[in-house]
């Protein structure tokens, strides 16, 4: 196991130093998803909810918390994110009803963009949350992770049991 960048030798929090790394490529992708009723997905669907277009908001919403996860992460470095995409598939199946949401995140610097393709995921469940909470309190945010890296020393990431997108 290698040791925590983020602490000093004396234990201390620290930025990690990023000024020798090279500049290269660098994309995270990541996932999760909010259980719902399926009253809800079904209003989420159609657009029949009265506060608008619910996954629309809450790709909106996705994208601007990549943008500001230096801002929400006290250690993480600011970055010129080249691109954003948050993305949906409202499901019903054996496994209930639920959105699932894919965020992928790219920028050319020094340093990954997982930890913005994980706030994004989660900014946007919440915002269905949000905007669902008063038909179905009981919604259920789960499974956020890192699904897929690229670019950097660590080289290419991809969870056990998923497969590289493009």
């Amino acid at each position: 196991m290698t040791e925590l960048s983020h602490f000093s030798k004396n234990g201390e929090a620290r930025m990690v130093n990023v000024g020798d790394k090279d500049i290269s490529v660098r994309r995270a992708r990541a996932s999760g998803h909010i259980v719902v009723s399926g009253e809800t997905l079904a209003r989420i669907r159609e657009g029949g909810h009265k506060k608008g277009d619910v996954l629309g908001v809450a790709r909106i919403a996705g994208i601007m918390a990549a943008k500001k996860t230096a801002e929400l992460i006290p250690l993480c470095h600011n970055l010129n994110l080249s691109h954003v995409s948050v993305s949906f598939d409202a499901l019903e199946d054996d496994m209930g009803a639920r959105v699932e949401c894919e965020a992928v995140v790219e920028t050319v610097d020094k340093t990954g963009v997982e930890m913005e393709a994980l706030v994004a995921t989660q900014i946007a469940l919440v915002t269905i949350y949000d905007m669902c909470k008063s038909m179905d309190r009981g919604m259920t945010i789960s499974d956020i992770r890192l699904e897929e890296k690229s670019g950097g020393r660590s080289g290419h990431f991809i969870r056990e049991g998923g497969s590289p997108k493009p």
